[in-house]
């Protein structure tokens, strides 16, 4: 396993450092990789005053640990990854999959550090976004986006940048369509550059359509909120378990954990426990083995027309039209 430490931040400091550690080279705008670590293509671009973007499509010939601790926290990363294979990112009392079908969106505050291990063979598919915090506001302005308390979301005394999503459906066609361009030349930059923005947009104005809870986070209390997580999403055969249940195995009081999860999440636990379920439930349905009713015995709905409605609420059709589909 190779061991890389590096960092990153809203401008292109960050870059040389990065192909030292990996032992390659900068050739214009690409990152140049020895092929007996990576095969495939590292792509940077400034497309505006603050806003950086880091392009990577490659296949791993060896496990990558890459050990994140920036010196300047001034940014936000947006980590758009499409991994098929086994990534993981994790901090000191925490890890979690950040493949294709699992966190495919993670909005990490420069404040935080990570580890991300990548296994030999993974394919990887990434768009990373670093803006600087107070362009956000400029940003937002710009594209008629209302955020409230944008003073204090980018506030780092008061708030701490930070979620663990799926990206949306939007989202993915945007980064479907640039993944057919070209890499490099003005075309590309322009395409690169447009992706960039739409992307960005497409985030605030989701997280604008929700409360926005202004709530700083250390390490200890982003690990145990995605232990919970994790939990959650391993027992989603089971009933949801009370808020106070995982409040106490978190060791928090009731509104701390429901703050803190609401916050990292963008849903209560509650709604993230029932949108994996039907997400769990889709992947049994395509996969065909067991009926409509089974799975909604299998995953504890309290009938047929609970699930349906639920699924059809959720992806817009019902679980008998789905499975037609297919």
């Amino acid at each position: 396993m190779k061991t890389i430490e590096h960092f990153y931040s809203a401008d292109l400091d960050w870059v040389q450092n990065l192909a030292d550690q990996f032992g390659g080279e900068v050739k214009e705008s690409f990152i140049v990789i020895p092929e007996d670590i990576q095969t495939g293509t590292r792509y940077f671009l400034k497309c505006d005053e603050g806003i950086i973007a880091y392009y990577i499509d490659v296949e791993y010939k060896k496990e990558l640990h890459l050990i994140q601790r920036n010196s300047n926290p001034n940014f936000v990363g947006y980590y758009y990854n499409l991994t098929e294979g086994n990534a993981t990112v994790s901090g000191p009392d925490f890890m979690y999959n950040v493949t294709k079908w699992q966190y495919n969106l993670s909005v990490i505050d420069g404040a935080l550090s990570s580890d991300y291990h990548v296994t030999r063979g993974s394919k990887t598919f990434a768009l990373c976004i670093f803006i600087r915090k107070d362009i956000i506001e400029s940003f937002a302005i710009k594209n008629n986006i209302f955020l409230p308390d944008i003073d204090k979301i980018i506030n780092p005394k008061l708030n701490t940048i930070v979620r663990f999503d799926r990206m949306s459906d939007d989202s993915l066609h945007i980064l479907d369509d640039l993944r057919k361009v070209k890499v490099g030349g003005p075309i590309f930059d322009l395409y690169l550059t447009g992706s960039v923005h739409m992307l960005i947009a497409n985030y605030l104005k989701k997280i604008a359509t929700k409360r926005i809870i202004i709530q700083t986070v250390n390490q200890q209390d982003l690990a145990t909120i995605i232990s919970i997580q994790m939990y959650l999403t391993a027992h989603l055969e089971d009933h949801f378990p009370s808020i106070k249940q995982l409040a106490n195995k978190a060791n928090m009081s009731e509104s701390k954990f429901k703050s803190l999860f609401t916050k990292i999440t963008g849903n209560t636990p509650n709604v993230y426990f029932v949108e994996n379920k039907l997400l769990l439930a889709k992947e049994l349905l395509e996969a065909k083995e067991l009926s409509i009713s089974q799975i909604a015995d299998k995953l504890h709905f309290t009938n047929n027309s609970y699930f349906a409605s639920k699924f059809k609420e959720y992806f817009g059709l019902s679980p008998k039209a789905f499975v037609k589909e297919l």
